[in-house]
């Protein structure tokens, strides 16, 4: 029985990623039911620094194909917005002194995703590219969901191919749906729209 791409070792898994991100198909939004072209490219947090030197191989490899990649990491970004608002060495300074559940609901108002988040992104994606890579995805849990990040980019990035580097699980089935599962245990919530780029055949 052959295997799946998603159980294969990294290296396989990289060498379908360089082929998937360099076919014509992808590159011109070739999706089923003419669906937005986002992609999730699930992996299990333990190869969290593993999965980070194969985005700089494939964004150098991909170079050499003339094919341009844009990343935008979430974690730099919500970090250069509080530093643009005076607000990150108070947040460095308080951090120790309150809880998660504080900051989730400080950083909610900052970081909302449709006033704050898809704007600050709409702007970066303006830089010419192919192909856009969010990362960043486990860094910002629980203060940034994926699953509201993803729904609020619908509207700003349907030109070109968006890939998500997800840190856990993208669960899909025909009788319960599909989810986006952090660290492989938390739920981060529904997501239909997009698909597991792991899934996506190359010749």
């Amino acid at each position: 029985m052959l295997k799946k791409v998603s159980d294969l070792p990294l290296a396989k898994r990289e060498e379908h990623l360089l082929k998937a991100l360099t076919s014509r198909r992808f590159l011109d939004n070739k999706v089923p039911g003419n669906e937005v072209p986002f992609f999730i490219c699930p992996f299990a947090p333990a190869e969290a620094l593993a999965m980070e030197e194969v985005q700089k191989r494939l964004q150098n490899r991909l170079k050499v194909e003339g094919i341009e990649v844009l990343e935008i990491n979430l974690y730099d970004l919500t970090v250069e917005i509080l530093q643009e608002r005076d607000l990150w060495d108070s947040v460095l300074e308080i951090e120790p002194q309150h809880s998660k559940d504080e900051f989730r609901e400080l950083f909610q108002q900052v970081f909302d995703p449709a006033h704050e988040l898809a704007p600050r992104v709409r702007e970066k994606l303006t830089s010419p590219h192919d192909i856009f890579f969010l990362t960043g995805i486990g860094e910002v849990f629980p203060y940034i969901r994926s699953h509201t990040v993803l729904n609020n980019l619908l509207s700003i990035s349907k030109d070109k191919p968006m890939l998500m580097f997800f840190p856990g699980e993208y669960r899909q089935s025909a009788s319960q749906g599909s989810a986006l599962v952090l660290f492989g245990q938390l739920t981060d919530d529904q997501y239909y729209r997009a698909f597991n780029i792991f899934d996506y055949h190359v010749n």
